[in-house]
């Protein structure tokens, strides 16, 4: 008998929780989230240098009447390179984690129902004002709050440089970029929270449902 076929040299077999972790972490199952930063990226390009395009997509509750697409393409425009950049950072990462967890169809279903909450949250408390809202921040919202509920102490590097579980990261940027003294008036916090809440609802289901252990 080889000494390879001998029962104490074998590997031994990976469990069916990590084969199947191993499998939804491939590339092939991250096509839903590149597929979305492709497409945001080239929204961003033809309304960097188209400005009927920018406000034809962009969302005004005025204008909502006439346009009731923005209320979905509004989350591919973008209003500048940082905010682009750091929107689709947050979707890479965090998007292929829940990828991994829930599959592509309730990741995409996490995406756009936050996103879209977001920007009904944003409407109700600018009714009557002219102000425009563009972004994925509440989609990406949404998406970090399902992994809070799902996996809340997972490590995460605050900068690149601070370790601290993913619920507490999650809060840090919730309060800088939706509470005052910190946010500034041009930015839509209550597409923030709306896109939060609705991506805790989803994480509770989703758990609910999980034949997983967190």
């Amino acid at each position: 008998m080889p000494l390879s076929d001998r029962d104490y040299m074998k590997q031994p077999s990976p469990s069916p929780r990590r084969n199947w972790r191993m499998a939804d972490l491939g590339v092939s199952n991250l096509g839903p989230v590149w597929i979305l930063i492709i497409v945001n990226l080239l929204v961003f390009i033809v309304t960097t240098y188209s400005d009927s395009a920018f406000f034809n997509l962009a969302l005004n509750a005025r204008l909502l009447p006439d346009k009731p697409w923005t209320l979905v393409t509004a989350m591919f425009v973008h209003s500048g390179v940082w905010h682009i950049v750091f929107n689709m950072i947050a979707l890479y990462f965090f998007g292929r984690t829940l990828v991994s967890l829930v599959g592509r169809g309730r990741f995409l279903l996490t995406y756009f129902a936050g996103g879209i909450v977001g920007n009904v949250v944003f409407l109700l408390f600018n009714l009557s004002s002219f102000n425009l809202l563009v972004g994925a921040s509440g989609a990406v919202y949404a998406i970090a709050g399902a992994l809070v509920v799902m996996i809340p102490n997972m490590r995460i590097a605050l900068w690149g440089i601070i370790p601290m579980p993913l619920w507490v990261f999650v809060i840090v940027f919730l309060v800088l970029l939706s509470v005052p003294p910190f946010v500034s008036t041009s930015i839509a916090w209550q597409a923030h929270l709306g896109g939060i809440a609705a991506g805790l609802i989803a994480g509770y289901f989703f758990r609910r449902r999980a034949r997983w252990i967190f």
